[in-house]
C-alpha cells in the first residue's frame, strides 16, 4: 500500500468527533477497518491513541480480586529484593546499568500466573471468592502498576548506603495536563498496553496477533542466549575495527561493543536488550527520533573534535569515562580532599589539586545543561497553552472553588467530575474513565503533607547537613521540573536524566558539602523521576481503563512495600559484606562500584562545584550552558512563525541538544542498528503498510521487549540469586 493511497485512505480514517462522542462505537469501527484493509496512516498522537488502543471499555471487569492482590503483592516482593540485590551487584563491561524488572516483563509473569489461578481454582463454593470469574485486563494492569512501584530500587536507600559505607552513620527508618490530553502519549507503554488488548480479546483477528506475539517471543528468547552466553562478539560487530585492531583511532571511532570503548560508528549489534536498552525504536515517535538522529550525529562531530584538539586536556584522560583524573591521567581520590566532616577540607584540596573529567564527560555535562534549558524555552513557546492548564488551579477562581469545595473529610469525596465531557477534543480514553470516581486530589496532598513531614523529621534524624530550607527548594525545584520534563517525556517518549541539572544546583546552594548534595539531589531529582513513573503508571491505567482509586491503591501499596523491602535488605547486604562493598575490586558476587559513583559524583559536584564551574574556572561553559540553552529554541520558532514551510517546528531543540552528550558511557556498538530499525519502524511501515503497522508493530515490540526481558531476568533470578538472597540474609 503506498502514499499514492493515501487521498482515497483519508476519507475512510475514523472522524476524532465521531470517536469523542461515540466512544462505544471506536472498538467496532476500527475492527471493521483492520477487516477491510482500509487504513490511513497514523499520523499524529491521537491516531495513534485511538486506532493502537481499545477504546471501548466494558465496565463489568472487576480489579479488585483477592487474585489481583495476592499476585500484584508476590510479584511486588519479587521485584523489590531483585532490584535492591542487583544495586549491590558488581557491573560488567557488557551490563553498564544495574538490572530492572521491568513493566514488560511484569506483565506477562502476571498474566501467566493469573490465568494459570483463574485455570486452577475451583469456580464454585467458598472458592468462589478466590476466582470469581476469568481474570481479566484490568486485574492485569494492577497488578502491574503495583509490582512495578515496588521493582524500582529506591534512590532513598543509595543515600543511606552510602551514609552506612563512607561516613558511619546508620539512619533509622523512616495530571491534569501531563495525563489526559491525547498529545500526552507516552509512546515508551504503547508496545504494553497493546500487548494488554490482544492478550484479553477473543476475535479471529486478536488470535492472530497473539500467534505473532508467542512466535516472536520465543523466537527472540532463545536467540539471546547466543549474545549474552555463547557468542559475545554479537553485541557488537565492527569491519573496521577487524581491519585494524591496533588502532587506537579506529577503537575510539568505530569500537563500541565494550563499556566506554568508542562511539560505535557503523557497528552493528544483534542483541535486543543494547538495541532496545529502555527507548523500543518500535514505539518512540518518528518526529523524537529525528531530532535524536540530529543530536546523535552532532554528538559524534563534537566528540571528535572535543579529544583530538585536545581541547580541556582531553588527550592525557580516556577518551570516554565519567571518573575524576588527576593531571598526569590517574584516577582522582576524592577522600583525600575530605576532612573529618566528611566535608571538603581547602588544604588538603590545596595538596591535592583540583580534578579534570575527561573532555567527552564535559560535552555531556555542558549538553544535558544545554537541553534542560531548551526544554523550558522550548515548551513555552510551542506549548504555552498547555502549560497555561497546568497552573490553572492558581487563579484567584480556581482558588476559591477549591476552598468552598474543601471537605477535612478528604475520604468522603465521592470523585465524580462533572462538566468536563462536554469538550468535544476530549481524549476519548479519558472520556471512558469519566464513569468511575477519581482519587481526589486530597488524596494526593495527603501523601504530599505526610511525605513532607517525615522528610523533614529524616534530614536532621539522619545528620544529612541539608537545612530546612534546602529542602524547601529542592522540592519547588522538583515541582517546575516535573511540568516540563514530564510534558517532554509525554510527547517524545525520551526521558531527560536531569540528576547532573541539580548536582550542580545543589552544590552552589551548598558549597562543601556532598551529604547535603546528596539529599539535594534525593529530594529534587528522585522526586521528578518518581513523579514520571507515576504518571506511566496512570497513563496505563487510563489506556486499560482500570479505575482510578484501584491505580492508586496499587501505586501506595507497591511503593510502601517495595520501599520496606529495599531498606531492609540494603541494611542486611551491607551488615554481612561491608568490607567487599568498601573495596575498588569487589567480588564476581558483590560490588560497591554504585554507591561509590554516587558517593563520588556528590563530592565532585557538592565539594567542588565552585572551583570547577563557576565563572572563571575551568569548565565554566558547564554552567553558563543553562543561559544559553534559554535561547536555543527561539531562532526555530522565528523560522518557523514566518516560513512555516521549512518546518521547524519539526524539531525538538532540547531533544537535540541533550543527544549531543549521548556517547559519553556505555556501549555504543547498537546504535547504527537503532536507528535502522526507527526508520523502517516508524517511516517505511508506517507509511506504505499502515495496516500492518496498526496491527502488528507495537505487538512486535511488545514481543521483543518481552522476550529479552524474561530471558535476562530469568538468568538473573535463577538459582543464583536465590543463594544470593539466602547469604544477603
Amino acid at each position: 500500500m503506498g502514499t499514492d493511497d493515501q487521498p482515497a485512505l483519508n476519507e475512510k480514517i475514523l472522524d476524532e468527533k465521531n470517536i469523542a462522542n461515540a466512544p462505544s462505537d471506536v472498538e467496532s469501527d476500527i475492527t471493521g477497518a483492520a477487516d477491510s484493509g482500509e487504513f490511513a496512516v497514523l499520523k499524529d498522537e491521537r491516531d495513534i491513541a485511538t486506532n493502537i488502543i481499545s477504546v471501548a471499555d466494558d465496565s463489568s471487569l472487576n480489579p479488585w480480586t483477592i487474585r489481583a492482590f495476592v499476585v500484584g503483592i508476590g510479584l511486588s516482593a519479587f521485584g523489590g529484593v531483585l532490584a535492591e540485590i542487583y544495586y549491590f551487584k558488581p557491573v560488567s563491561d557488557l551490563v553498564q546499568q544495574t538490572v530492572a524488572v521491568s513493566t514488560m516483563f511484569l506483565a506477562i509473569i502476571s498474566y501467566v500466573m493469573g490465568m494459570s489461578l483463574a485455570a486452577i481454582i475451583p469456580t464454585h463454593g467458598v472458592f468462589r471468592y478466590l476466582n470469581p470469574h476469568p481474570f481479566n485486563k484490568k486485574e492485569n494492569a494492577f497488578i502491574v502498576i503495583m509490582s512495578s512501584a515496588a521493582a524500582t530500587s529506591a534512590l532513598g536507600t543509595e543515600v543511606l548506603a552510602v551514609q552506612r559505607l563512607f561516613y558511619k552513620i546508620d539512619p533509622n527508618p523512616g495530571a491534569t495536563v501531563l495525563l489526559y490530553p491525547s498529545k500526552m502519549l507516552y509512546p515508551g507503554i504503547i508496545p504494553l498496553v497493546s500487548m494488554f488488548d490482544m492478550l484479553f480479546k477473543d476475535a479471529a483477528g486478536a488470535k492472530k496477533k497473539i500467534r505473532v506475539f508467542w512466535i516472536v517471543f520465543g523466537v527472540i528468547f532463545i536467540w539471546e542466549i547466543f549474545p549474552e552466553w555463547m557468542f559475545p562478539l554479537l553485541t557488537g560487530f565492527s569491519i573496521f575495527c577487524l581491519a585494524d585492531q591496533r588502532s587506537q583511532d579506529f577503537t575510539r571511532i568505530f569500537g563500541g561493543s565494550n563499556g566506554n570503548e568508542g562511539l560505535g560508528i557503523l557497528s552493528i549489534c544483534f542483541d535486543w536488550q543494547y538495541i532496545s536498552g529502555g527507548l523500543n525504536p518500535m514505539a518512540i515517535p518518528l518526529k523524537a527520533q529525528f531530532s535524536n538522529f540530529i543530536g546523535y550525529i552532532l554528538c559524534i562531530v563534537v566528540f571528535v573534535a572535543v579529544y583530538y584538539r585536545n581541547i580541556w586536556e582531553s588527550k592525557s584522560f580516556p577518551f570516554l569515562s565519567q571518573e575524576l583524573f588527576y593531571a598526569n591521567g590517574t584516577v582522582y581520590d576524592q577522600l583525600r580532599i575530605l576532612n573529618d566532616k566528611f566535608e571538603v577540607d581547602r588544604d588538603l584540596l590545596l595538596q591535592e589539586g583540583l580534578p579534570f573529567y575527561a573532555g567527552t564527560w564535559v560535552v555531556q555535562l555542558l549538553t544535558t545543561n544545554l537541553g534542560m534549558a531548551a526544554t523550558f524555552t522550548h515548551l513555552l513557546l510551542w506549548n504555552r497553552h498547555d502549560l497555561r492548564n497546568a497552573w490553572a488551579w492558581m487563579k484567584p477562581s480556581a482558588l476559591k472553588r477549591m476552598w468552598s469545595n474543601f471537605d477535612i473529610r478528604f475520604w468522603r469525596d465521592d470523585g465524580m467530575r462533572e462538566g468536563v465531557d462536554e469538550d468535544e477534543d476530549i481524549d476519548p480514553h479519558y472520556r471512558e474513565m469519566l464513569k468511575y470516581p477519581d482519587s481526589p486530589n486530597s488524596w494526593y496532598f495527603a501523601c504530599l503533607a505526610a511525605s513532607i513531614l517525615m522528610a523533614l523529621v529524616i534530614i536532621y534524624k539522619t545528620d544529612s547537613t541539608l537545612p530546612w530550607w534546602g529542602f524547601i527548594v529542592a522540592i519547588l525545584l522538583a515541582t517546575v521540573s516535573i511540568i516540563f520534563f514530564g510534558s517532554l517525556y509525554a510527547i517524545t517518549g525520551l526521558q531527560f536524566i536531569i540528576q547532573p541539572f541539580v548536582q550542580m544546583i545543589g552544590g552552589f546552594i551548598h558549597p562543601g558539602k556532598p551529604m547535603a548534595n546528596m539529599y539535594f539531589v534525593l529530594f529534587s531529582y528522585n522526586s521528578v523521576n518518581q513523579a514520571l513513573l507515576l504518571l506511566r503508571d496512570l497513563k496505563i491505567a487510563q489506556y486499560t481503563k482500570l479505575p482510578p482509586r484501584a491505580a492508586f491503591t496499587a501505586q501506595i501499596i507497591g511503593t510502601l512495600f517495595g520501599a520496606v523491602l529495599n531498606f531492609v535488605l540494603m541494611n542486611s547486604i551491607i551488615d554481612n559484606q561491608r568490607d567487599i562493598l568498601l573495596s575498588v575490586q569487589g567480588t564476581n558476587i558483590w560490588s560497591g562500584q554504585q554507591p561509590q559513583q554516587y558517593n563520588s559524583q556528590a563530592i565532585a559536584w557538592g565539594g567542588l562545584s565552585h572551583e570547577l564551574f563557576a565563572s572563571g574556572q575551568r569548565y565554566q561553559f558547564v554552567a553558563f550552558a543553562y543561559i544559553i540553552g534559554l535561547f536555543v529554541p527561539v531562532p526555530f520558532w522565528i523560522v518557523h512563525r514566518y516560513f512555516p514551510k521549512l518546518r521547524a517546528d519539526y524539531l525538538y531543540t532540547p531533544v537535540i541538544c541533550y543527544y549531543i552528550g549521548w556517547l559519553c558511557v556505555g556501549i555504543n556498538s547498537s546504535i547504527t542498528v537503532y536507528f535502522s530499525i526507527a526508520w523502517f519502524s516508524q517511516w517505511y511501515l508506517r507509511t506504505r503498510y499502515p495496516e500492518w503497522f496498526a496491527k502488528y508493530n507495537y505487538i512486535v515490540a511488545a514481543a521483543l521487549d518481552g522476550g529479552t526481558q524474561a530471558r535476562c531476568l530469568g538468568r538473573f533470578s535463577s538459582i543464583p540469586t536465590m543463594v544470593i538472597m539466602i547469604d544477603a540474609l
